[in-house]
C-alpha cells in the first residue's frame, strides 16, 4: 500500500462520524419517512397475527413464511430510520481505501449489486416455493414481498447511479415510495385476508 493509499484511508475513517460519515440517527425524520416506519410495524403486527394463530389452520411451510415476514418488516422497520446500509456502503470505503482498491470500487460495488440481485432473486424462488399450495392470501403477501425485494435491490444500487430512477416521480409519487409502501400495504392486505379465513 502506498503512503497516498494510507493517507486517504485514514482521512475516510477520521470522518465527522461513527463510522466515516455516518453515526447512529433518525435517517428519515420526514412525515413519510415516519409513516412508513409505522406501516412496516404494523405490518409486522399483523403478519404476527397469522404467524401465531393456534386452530391448526397454517401448515407449517406457511407459518415459516409468515414468521420471515415478521422479521423482515421489523428489520426494515428499524433500519428505515437507522440507516444502516449507509453504515455499511461507509465500511467498504474505508476497507477499500485500507486495501489499495478503492480506484477500483466500482467493480466490487457492480458484484455487489448483483450479488444482491441473486439472493433478493432467490429469497422470490424459495418462498413461492415453500407457499405453492399455500392459499391466495398467503401469495398475495408474497407478491408484496417481491415489491419490497425490489425496492431493497435498488435502494442497495441507488448508492451506484440508480439515483434519477429510484427519485423519479409518478402521478406525484416518487418510486421509491410506490414500491416501498405499496409492498407493505399489499403484505398487510394479505395478512388481513388470511386472518378473515379464520
Amino acid at each position: 500500500m502506498t503512503i497516498s493509499e494510507f493517507t486517504h484511508g485514514f482521512e475516510m475513517q477520521t470522518g465527522e462520524g461513527w463510522i466515516g460519515r455516518w453515526s447512529p440517527g433518525i435517517g428519515d425524520p420526514t412525515i413519510i419517512g415516519w409513516l412508513t416506519v409505522v406501516f412496516y410495524l404494523f405490518g409486522a403486527w399483523q403478519c404476527y397475527r397469522v404467524a401465531t394463530l393456534r386452530n391448526g389452520l397454517l401448515r407449517r411451510h406457511e407459518g415459516v413464511i409468515w414468521w420471515i415476514f415478521v422479521y423482515g418488516l421489523l428489520a426494515l422497520g428499524f433500519n428505515k430510520q437507522l440507516d444502516l446500509q449507509s453504515a455499511f456502503t461507509e465500511l467498504g470505503r474505508i476497507f477499500a481505501a485500507q486495501q489499495g482498491w478503492y480506484e477500483k470500487r466500482h467493480e466490487v460495488q457492480v458484484l455487489f449489486i448483483y450479488g444482491v440481485a441473486a439472493l433478493a432473486t432467490s429469497s422470490i424462488f424459495v418462498l413461492v416455493f415453500i407457499a405453492r399450495k399455500a392459499p391466495l392470501a398467503t401469495l398475495l403477501a408474497i407478491t408484496g414481498s417481491v415489491c419490497l425485494l425490489s425496492f431493497v435491490l435498488i435502494r442497495g444500487a441507488s448508492f451506484h447511479h440508480f439515483d434519477l430512477y429510484i427519485n423519479s416521480v409518478i402521478f406525484g409519487l416518487r418510486m421509491n415510495w410506490i414500491l416501498e409502501m405499496g409492498g407493505i400495504c399489499i403484505i398487510i392486505v394479505g395478512a388481513r385476508l388470511r386472518l378473515q379465513t379464520h
